[in-house]
């Protein structure tokens, strides 16, 4: 029999439910099953936030982009060969796939309304784009393999300004030499909440652009390529790479590098949230340091008598190690099932919202990371452990005949 567990176990099933120290232990028991369900929350609903901007920005741009360099502003590049770029871009094994895009610049004039935009040529040459998970109404374009498709995604901001619905057609005015016009059919909206895009493009098929241009492109010719990578954390070794191994004239933009602001602000988010998470875990701690040292000054009287019928510091000591044990496990438990109900509640039922204006989505969003969940709990085990063992240090300096007088 482990007399330091069973001494422990007794002094756990025997306390008075009214007594003082019943009371700091229940506050223990909280605070260690606030600290954890705050964290795990925490992290699942910052991971979520991550998650769904960068998507958001994915969707639009990828990971990386390439176009041909050209000393003009315009949006409008020269034209690089699609066919011998994905061919060179095989050669990466960081690549996930390859999305040609073009773009141009348009006026779209409707019976009271006029706005400038930028029409964005794509293809779905390698599966499904990643833009159909913003679709809010209507049907993503179709692709026709006769003939260019007539077919134009415009976002919720577009459509409110010009007065569109879905199965609307609306002229659309490209500036150049000469000048044309070309009626498309609103067959969806999109709603991305990011002003960057919302406020600025219209998608539709690269074929009309590739017609729209003088001379007409061919086929083969792309105004750039978008690289989705198998992993979105390798992007400055894989665009350092690009610039190492691709031909001198293509130029290779980083998304972080395009959208700097709004991945700052996914940095900074993180940097409060680690802030924050360390200053709860010091409050857990903190709590049961105390809860250890006021344990041990209402037992000192037993302790005392433990140590004159021949108990050692240590078996004492292991003996508030287990009653420290009990209480973290009890915390860990009661957080663990706190955090993963409400994340569950929040994630199937959104019951918390948010104003897409000011957060770039309409609820509080929550990703499930099992790694994370695990490391937070081995980590609230283990400093609340450590907590423990620095109080029970003190039972060394409690001398017998002192501690058997003690009231």
């Amino acid at each position: 029999m482990n007399v330091a567990r069973y001494i422990s176990q007794k002094i756990d099933g025997g306390a008075d439910s009214g007594s003082f120290t019943s009371s700091v232990t229940k506050i223990a028991i909280i605070s260690i099953a606030m600290g954890l369900a705050v964290m795990v929350v925490s992290f699942a609903i910052l991971q979520g936030f991550r998650n769904e901007i960068q998507n958001k920005i994915f969707s639009f741009g990828a990971h990386l982009q390439i176009s041909r360099y050209d000393t003009n502003n315009s949006l409008e590049v020269a034209p690089i060969a699609a066919p011998l770029l994905v061919e060179e871009l095989k050669q990466f094994p960081e690549v996930k796939s390859t999305h040609p895009f073009a773009v141009k610049t348009a006026i779209i004039k409707t019976k009271d309304e006029v706005l400038g935009v930028v029409l964005k040529g794509i293809a779905e040459p390698n599966g499904p784009s990643p833009m159909r998970t913003n679709m809010t109404a209507g049907k993503f374009i179709s692709f026709p393999d006769s003939a260019a498709s007539d077919d134009v995604l415009v976002s919720r901001k577009v459509a409110d300004k010009l007065r569109l619905v879905v199965g609307d057609k609306a002229l659309f005015y490209f500036i150049q030499n000469p000048a044309r016009i070309r009626q498309f059919r609103v067959s969806g909206i999109y709603s991305t909440g990011l002003d960057e895009f919302d406020e600025v493009y219209v998608i539709g098929d690269i074929r009309q652009i590739r017609e729209l241009n003088s001379p007409a492109w061919p086929d083969s010719l792309v105004g750039g390529m978008e690289v989705v990578l198998n992993d979105f954390d390798t992007i400055d070794r894989t665009a350092d790479n690009f610039y190492e191994k691709l031909p001198y004239d293509l130029k290779i933009d980083k998304i972080t590098d395009q959208y700097a602001q709004l991945f700052d602000w996914l940095q900074l988010l993180n940097r409060n949230v680690i802030i924050f998470l360390i200053l709860i875990i010091f409050v857990a701690t903190f709590n049961m340091v105390a809860t250890i040292f006021i344990m041990i000054l209402e037992r000192t009287n037993m302790i005392g008598i433990l140590k004159a019928l021949g108990a050692t510091d240590n078996q004492i000591r292991r003996m508030f190690f287990f009653r420290g044990l009990s209480l973290t496990v009890r915390g860990m438990v009661i957080g663990n099932v706190i955090a993963v109900g409400f994340c569950a509640l929040q994630y199937y039922f959104h019951v918390i919202p948010l104003d897409p204006e000011n957060y770039y989505m309409d609820r509080v969003p929550i990703s499930w990371d099992p790694k994370m969940l695990l490391l937070m709990n081995a980590a609230t085990f283990v400093t609340s452990l450590l907590a423990v063992l620095i109080p029970t240090y003190l039972i060394a300096r409690i001398k017998p005949v002192v501690a058997i007088k003690f009231d």
